[in-house]
């Protein structure tokens, strides 16, 4: 209301300006006025508004603010008071910059999120992180860059913000076109909405008057439009001064988010490019016109695209500028895993547990995957779950982060994704075979990946600048863990072809267990990705969300190798005894408490020699122990342990359940980094009987919890630790465990 009493009040000055003849005239031509879809002033009110402000008061009430405006400017024109006119005008222009503004921030500033309940919206600004981005130089726009995750990338290229992306360069001159790159989920329309909405709140881009964002993905649908039909789009209301607005081109930027998405060529004849941006024209010439600025070309452009739009892009553009958008560093992911809880405690714990897991830490470099991870922890916090046990979520989340690309895509493209899909895991597989992360056009085509529509969702595109390569398309997948995810798709896919595409991968996945347990190492997360594509929580998932059928032959192969890999390691006369670590990653990824009991149920033992147990190590093998009953020895030679925080640990404790008849552990305790072994080794039905840590380097912080696993086991009788510096204080503690009455111990070396 105040705008529209600011504007009354310019009108109002205006008529008190006018002579008292050209006053009269103006209530006369007044009352001539035919308001299109409205109504006239009734002449008897006219007749009574003999003063101006009598008669500003009658137009407020009969009339909309712009429609009184837009009268009084025309009544104005014809009595030839061009100078009043021009001051309404100006008036009406900036009431509707201020209130386009407002709508602006109405629109950008609160978002929904996938998943979301009714009305649950986030807000940008207590949501958005900065983002890793870097503005190109020259001579590599458009080069070959690595996939995230496979390099720390360019040593040239210059750091930038959002709120930097159009200020002045090393030459004192602001870029007039901005090309922000990024895969998708890599936070290229949430640094849209950033920009929006720091415009609209005054923050930043202040050179601006006008910033229209202009989605690209909507807009595909429009078959022909102006310039000025675009901006309308973008207003408020249906009476936007586009003329006035159009008038001032240095002032107006236009952001096109999500440049892939319009899907047509780029190549249009210069004689048939428009020049007026009131000309109608179909949609991709007048885009065109835009890009080429043969229209407004004193406007700026902003456009965000993912990579494999580049090449036909830079066809289009002259001085262009390119940002790329690589994801969150580990301060950024910190920050975003609290900007998404809002809640420091919950954050931290979330944060610990996510960066306790290599892989998937490693995966939250992209934006969209730690938003899933978000995601998800935040449902088993809501449980009161304990969070160790989410840990299969390395191949779930993965899983759920492919299902959100493929949404992306649209519900209505299910039946071409699917075969596209075999084919990328084929395509991945096979890189994986070979030491593969680079991809030229010819393989993408062999293995029928040429779709234009599908293909940005899960590769990226570059042009090699390099030798023979020069010049050459060059794909890679967004992130190696997820070539090495859909590779172990591959194997695990339902399909009645043996062998996919050129590549003759034969599609068996005893052949890649066999290779993994002889050679290739380097495997280990694809196996450990197949282990989790054939939990029953995968297998459902896969089905009822992605629409794809694991194979419970595979599934029957697997947990086969998995019983008959450790034969050939144990003696014949001997007990089998668990040797190899990564088995407990494999069957913590499939988090199926009966698979661990069938795989398990004839070891005995556990001897492992010279391992460092990170964080998960200790998650996987701590999962493992709890649901194996018949583990009565534990052998850990030169073994060393990740020393958690004490407020990591802590945080653990809170979340896990607590010692047994739900006694708080002391914090010295929880301090150890032996404690998520001493206390799985608690578990009810345990029949440990021997327990060897030596030369494992264990201090005096480690026998608090060896003290209360020694005071409250039932079955353990034999403790042996070496080559440890446990002090007095230390062995203080284990003499107190020992003098419990639960403690069972007969031997202590």
């Amino acid at each position: 209301m105040a705008g529209e009493e600011r504007a009354l009040a310019v009108l109002l000055r205006a008529l008190q300006g006018l002579t008292l003849k050209d006053f009269q005239e103006f209530r006369t031509k007044l009352s001539e006025v035919q308001v299109e879809g409205g109504w006239n002033i009734p002449k008897d009110l006219l007749a009574k508004a003999t003063h101006p402000r009598t008669l500003v008061s009658c137009m407020g009430q009969n009339y909309s603010e712009d429609t009184a405006m837009d009268v009084a400017i025309g009544l104005f024109e014809e009595m030839n008071q061009r100078d009043l006119a021009e001051k309404l005008l100006d008036e009406k222009v900036k009431e509707f910059q201020r209130r386009y503004r407002e709508h602006v921030a109405r629109e950008f500033r609160r978002y929904k999120e996938l998943n979301s309940s009714l009305g649950d919206n986030v807000s940008v600004s207590s949501r958005y992180t900065a983002l890793r981005m870097a503005r190109e130089p020259r001579s590599q726009q458009g080069a070959e860059h690595d996939a995230v995750g496979t390099s720390p990338g360019c040593a040239d290229t210059v750091t930038v913000t959002a709120q930097a992306l159009l200020k002045p360069q090393e030459d004192g001159q602001p870029p007039q076109v901005v090309v922000l790159v990024g895969a998708p989920g890599m936070g290229k329309t949430m640094t849209v909405r950033k920009v929006m909405v720091e415009w609209a709140e005054g923050t930043f881009y202040a050179q601006f008057d006008y910033v229209f964002c202009i989605d690209c993905r909507d807009t595909a649908r429009t078959k022909a439009a102006s310039v000025a039909d675009l901006v309308s789009k973008c207003c408020p209301g249906r009476r936007a001064p586009v003329g006035r607005i159009l008038d001032d081109q240095k002032k107006i930027l236009f952001v096109f988010d999500g440049f892939e998405a319009l899907g047509f060529s780029l190549v249009q004849p210069a004689d048939e490019l428009s020049s007026d941006p009131r000309e109608v024209k179909p949609l991709e010439t007048t885009l065109m016109s835009l890009l080429k600025k043969t229209v407004l070309p004193e406007s700026s452009l902003l456009i965000t695209t993912r990579p494999t739009a580049l090449q036909s892009l830079g066809r289009c553009l002259e001085g262009e500028h390119y940002v790329e958008i690589s994801g969150f560093s580990a301060a950024m992911r910190e920050e975003y895993f609290h900007r998404y809880f809002e809640n420091n405690d919950k954050a931290d714990m979330a944060f610990r547990f996510a960066r306790g897991n290599e892989v998937l830490y490693s995966l939250c470099v992209i934006p969209a995957v730690s938003w899933t991870v978000c995601t998800i922890l935040k449902q088993e916090l809501s449980k009161k779950k304990n969070l160790a046990e989410c840990f299969r979520a390395t191949t779930l989340m993965s899983l759920f982060y492919l299902s959100w690309l493929m949404r992306r895509r649209g519900r209505d493209h299910g039946q071409d994704l699917q075969p596209f899909l075999r084919k990328l895991c084929s395509l991945a597989a096979d890189g994986i075979w070979k030491h593969k992360v680079f991809f030229e056009e010819k393989e993408i085509k062999n293995h029928g990946l040429d779709q234009p529509d599908l293909l940005p969702l899960f590769l990226n595109e570059k042009i090699s600048k390099k030798g023979a390569d020069h010049g050459k398309n060059i794909y890679s997948f967004t992130h190696l863990h997820l070539q090495e995810f859909f590779a172990a798709m591959f194997y695990v896919l339902e399909d009645d072809e043996e062998i996919i595409d050129s590549s003759s991968l034969v599609k068996d996945v005893n052949v890649l267990l066999e290779s993994y347990d002889e050679s290739r190492k380097d495997l280990n997360l694809t196996v450990r990705f197949l282990f989790g594509l054939i939990s029953q929580k995968s297998i459902e998932y896969a089905d009822e969300t992605i629409g794809c059928r694991i194979s419970p032959r595979a599934r029957e192969d697997m947990l086969r190798w998995l019983q008959e890999r450790h034969r050939g390691v144990s003696h014949p006369s001997q007990a089998l005894k668990l040797s190899q670590l990564d088995t407990s990653h494999f069957l913590f990824e499939m988090n199926e408490e009966s698979s661990v009991r069938s795989a398990l149920g004839r070891f005995t033992s556990v001897d492992l020699e010279d391992v460092q147990l990170t964080s998960y190590d200790q998650m996987a093998l701590s999962f493992c122990v709890r649901q194996w009953a018949g583990l009565g020895c534990v052998t850990l030679r030169g073994c060393s342990f990740h020393r958690p925080r004490p407020t990591e640990e802590l945080a653990t404790s809170v979340l896990c359940s607590g010692a047994p008849g739900g006694c708080p552990r002391p914090l010295a305790e929880l301090d150890s980094p032996i404690h998520p072994l001493c206390r799985a080794l608690q578990h009810p039905g345990s029949h440990l009987r021997v327990l060897r840590l030596q030369w494992c380097g264990l201090s005096e912080s480690c026998c608090a919890a060896l003290a209360a696993l020694l005071a409250q086991h039932p079955s353990l009788a034999r403790l042996e630790l070496g080559d440890g510096t446990l002090g007095d204080s230390g062995v203080r503690l284990l003499c107190q465990g020992l003098q419990q009455p639960g403690c069972r111990l007969r031997v202590l070396r």
